[in-house]
């Protein structure tokens, strides 16, 4: 293990953090909110600090494998997330650590699940720095390191930490140049969000268009009301709805629409089957709650939003769906586990291992019928290699032992069954807000703090897609 180049990455992803919190503390200096200027302060001269020392350790090798990749990613947000969480506990936002810690692990892995019930009590600037890790996450911190520094001495490393750190099957790149790749990615996450918030601060305050945005463009979910997004219009209800779904697609279909290769881009079965879903769930949605609503107009609009908020992971609510028929709720409990595209800012599964998983079902069968034919599976006009599929059925066993093993600790909180499942599967798939006491009209106030701690490592492990946090707790790893 190159631990010394571990810790050089680490180094400029804590003044990469720092950086970030700048905005923040020139809010709160507006606002004269003097406790979070003193939390915001002495959080960024640690982060500093603690990356100048870290870039100062001399590196002896440069070898850099997949496994350095995938510990880096791990190591890095759980680090960043430790010291995210200093400004909401030195700012006495929020008493505890252990849910400052839980509030910002969900907004950088972009879950929204809060343990805070008044957020419109907290200042101002705590509010910008709690929506703006929602689309920090939502890229990827190491995403953006990438792009803007030569952080690691060749593309091949570069790699290996954003195959760890960007969810999906396969990550490659889109150009030769892996630093050229990242940026790409993110003036594209730049565009998408720029032209939101020029729809939505028509109709919202300039604040809240921001971090509505924030929370869209990262699938995160944070709002800076109590209710929600049911305070707004309509027409600003609309315009989310059709950006969650905007943010849940591959970014690798924008780049092939922008280099005119439409016939590759529309020809993405993960895509299509991603619109399948969603428009069948809503019919089903619709249907169903239609007895519970005034009109067929308000049902689809309840439906539509809901449903693309729990698809793309997003988590917004703008009415309280626990209320709804259990048969909207098991949809809805469904669609947390199948999640956005890959290669989105959505979480959960991925629709391409649900494809590609019933393909191998099938395939499996028929093997069954006719032993001596040959089947192969296709994905996109192209053949699927058996050791992609073997890392597809790895990751959905790994994937199950884990939420089960999760689960089991869980219910030592003495919580009802449908609240421990739900919530978990909230974390876990990065969606936000469950069915039970952690519904959408509560919080996560009714877990205890070693119930806050599972849930928070499990929305690492979803939104890191288990390797990275998996290999921290894997001695071997690391060894030399």
């Amino acid at each position: 293990m190159n631990v010394a180049v571990i810790c050089r990455i680490l180094g400029v992803a804590l003044e990469v953090e720092a950086a970030f919190m700048a905005p923040a503390l020139g809010i709160s200096l507006y606002k004269n909110e003097w406790g979070a200027v003193a939390g915001f302060s002495a959080t960024m001269a640690l982060l500093l600090l603690c990356g100048v020392i870290l870039r100062r350790i001399k590196v002896t090798r440069t070898e850099y494998y997949a496994r350095e990749g995938f510990v880096t990613v791990g190591l890095t947000w759980l680090v960043l997330s430790l010291f995210g969480a200093l400004p909401l506990y030195m700012s006495h936002a929020v008493p505890s650590y252990v849910d400052c810690f839980f509030e910002i692990v969900s907004g950088f892995t972009t879950t929204g699940a809060s343990v805070i019930a008044a957020v419109e009590d907290l200042p101002m600037g705590i509010l910008y720095w709690r929506s703006f890790t929602n689309w920090l996450g939502g890229m990827g911190v190491l995403v953006f390191v990438l792009s803007v520094s030569n952080i690691t001495d060749n593309s091949g490393d570069a790699l290996h930490l954003l195959r760890a750190e960007s969810p999906g099957v396969k990550v490659g790149k889109l150009v030769p140049r892996m630093q050229r790749s990242t940026k790409i990615l993110y003036m594209i996450y730049i565009a998408i969000s720029v032209l939101m918030f020029l729809l939505l601060v028509v109709d919202m305050p300039v604040f809240d268009a921001l971090t509505a945005v924030f929370a869209t463009g990262g699938t995160g979910g944070f709002s800076v009301k109590n209710l929600g997004m049911a305070v707004y219009s309509t027409y600003s209800q609309i315009v989310m709805t059709v950006f969650m779904l905007l943010f849940s697609v591959n970014f690798t279909v924008y780049y092939l629409i922008l280099v005119r290769r439409f016939r590759t881009a529309f020809r993405n079965e993960e895509l299509w089957t991603f619109a399948g879903v969603y428009a069948a769930c809503v019919a089903v949605i619709t249907w169903n709650i239609l007895p519970q609503c005034e009109s067929l107009s308000t049902a689809l609009h309840h439906s539509s939003f809901t449903v693309a908020s729990i698809i793309s992971t997003t988590g917004f609510s703008i009415t309280d769906f626990d209320l709804w028929p259990w048969l909207s709720k098991t949809v809805l409990v469904i669609l947390m586990f199948c999640g956005a595209c890959a290669g989105s800012t959505g979480g959960g599964v991925k629709v391409v291992r649900v494809v590609l998983m019933f393909k191998y079902i099938k395939r499996g069968v028929r093997r069954a019928i006719h032993p001596k034919e040959v089947d192969i599976i296709h994905m996109d006009g192209e053949v699927v290699e058996d050791e992609t599929m073997d890392s597809v059925a790895v990751f959905l066993l790994v994937y199950l032992v884990l939420f089960i093993g999760m689960l089991l600790l869980l219910a030592l909180e003495g919580l009802d069954f449908t609240t421990t499942f739900s919530g978990l599967a909230a974390c876990l798939n990065n969606i936000g807000p469950a069915l039970g006491k952690a519904g959408p009209a509560l919080n996560y106030n009714c877990f205890s703090w070693f119930g806050k701690i599972i849930l928070s490592f499990a929305m690492l492990f979803g939104r890191l897609e288990v390797y990275p946090m998996l290999m921290l707790f894997i001695p071997s790893a690391w060894k030399k």
